[in-house]
């Protein structure tokens, strides 16, 4: 089951991957709809679940603790018709062959039903039930933005909008909107920045018309600023030091085709979605797996005019569009990124060239690996300055640009321009 793998460890886009085959292809959809449903609500249906049992289910037995977290999910935030959310999920229960759990989950959920409204109450005073969130990062967002926290977390609880990125080198946004208007697929531009449209409703990326031939990809509109921001003049050696799964790279490429890119990750099979990302849209660039951390690599064979940091981070920035992290990072988890975000600063910014740009960047909230970290390696390397960002959206920090989740219907991103002297 999927919320069961996510609750031992795994990621919710692999753990769907793993049983799509075993769906006929039309319980996709809703496999997928339920499955992140429970994650963006899990705090909040933990709690409720809580309250319904006399004694929490083994930890044998989480399983059925997940399946009853389904029927919840179906009851409280979907117009499943409470009969057939109560039947199905029940009738899930039954094929365990455990009587006992098809008893006690048929149970739960009809008391649900009938003391909904009391239940609700009672998790009033709660703002982790309230808001779904744990505890840990609630804390951390209130210590950080005092005044946006509860902006933020119930940002986390709102669906995405599906955003793309117009390969302006083969067209314009408006003949994209106009040939998807064709289509019957209604989406209208960004006034933040030139290269997005947001599509009214979501829609299977593969069907759209121009995807195919490389004139639309699927991205965040606050992630589309780093190409802009980045700027690769034309001859630039760039580097795009954690690459996967290829967003950044291709629109670099797509603003400034006469660059040189060289892009590289530490996970090969990430590193291969790069590659497919670039054959779609007819680019090249040179494809290197590699830890960048580390100060040995074939990516070290030359210097370069403009560098890319994307550096793995806690991701508290998208976490409406992947619900999971709330359940899979934990509290000490941002000390162990903030280390590896320093040892990847250390080991690139040799490679620099004088007069050269990097951007560093992190889908990240919190300042512990946003302005903390780029104010420290400032005061470490006399040869580093600060470079001005004013974008349209966000809010300038003492170091770099925060755009919070949310805001102009983007994820959230942190950006700190740095020029070598």
């Amino acid at each position: 089951m999927v919320i069961q793998q996510v609750l031992q460890g795994r990621n919710l886009e692999s753990a769907l991957q793993s049983v799509a085959d075993r769906l006929p292809e039309k319980e996709r959809a809703l496999t997928a709809e339920i499955s992140y449903g429970v994650c963006r609500w899990y705090f909040q249906l933990d709690a409720l679940l809580k309250l319904l049992l006399d004694k929490p289910i083994k930890s044998s037995q989480r399983v059925i603790h997940a399946l009853m977290l389904v029927g919840l999910y179906q009851l409280l935030h979907t117009r499943i018709p409470a009969h057939a959310a109560v039947s199905e999920t029940v009738a899930a229960t039954g094929k365990l062959r455990k009587g006992w759990a098809k008893s006690l989950t048929n149970a739960v959920l009809r008391r649900f039903l009938r003391e909904q409204q009391s239940l609700l109450q009672q998790l009033d005073s709660s703002d982790t039930a309230q808001l779904s969130m744990p505890q840990w990062l609630l804390q951390r967002l209130q210590q950080a933005w005092p005044g946006e926290w509860r902006q933020i977390a119930e940002s986390y609880l709102q669906r995405p909008p599906m955003t793309l990125r117009v390969n302006c080198s083969k067209t314009s946004v408006e003949a994209a909107i106009a040939e998807l208007a064709a289509a019957g697929v209604s989406a209208h531009p960004f006034e933040e920045i030139d290269s997005a449209l947001m599509l009214d409703k979501a829609a299977a990326v593969e069907l759209l018309p121009g995807f195919s031939a490389g004139y639309l990809s699927v991205q965040d509109a606050g992630a589309q600023f780093a190409a802009m921001l980045l700027d690769a003049q034309p001859g630039d050696e760039v580097l795009d030091a954690c690459a996967a799964p290829g967003g950044k790279t291709t629109h670099i490429l797509e603003r400034q085709p006469d660059a040189s890119v060289t892009a590289m990750d530490v996970d090969a099979g990430r590193l291969q979605r790069v590659e497919e990302n670039l054959q779609r849209l007819g680019q090249q660039a040179r494809l290197i797996t590699g830890d960048v951390s580390l100060q040995q690599g074939k990516w070290r064979d030359r210097s370069y005019e403009r560098i890319l940091l994307d550096v793995p981070c806690s991701a508290t920035g998208v976490i409406r569009r992947h619900p999971d992290i709330k359940l899979l990072r934990k509290a000490g988890d941002v000390a162990s990124l903030a280390g590896r975000q320093q040892q990847i600063l250390e080991s690139v910014w040799p490679l620099l060239k004088s007069g050269g740009v990097l951007l560093y960047v992190t889908c990240s909230l919190l300042p512990e690996e946003n302005q903390q970290q780029v104010e420290a390696f400032l005061s470490r390397h006399d040869d580093a300055r600060e470079q001005a960002i004013a974008l349209t959206v966000g809010r300038k920090h003492s170091i770099g640009w925060q755009i919070l989740p949310g805001e102009s219907h983007m994820d959230g991103f942190y950006y700190a321009l740095l020029g070598k002297r």
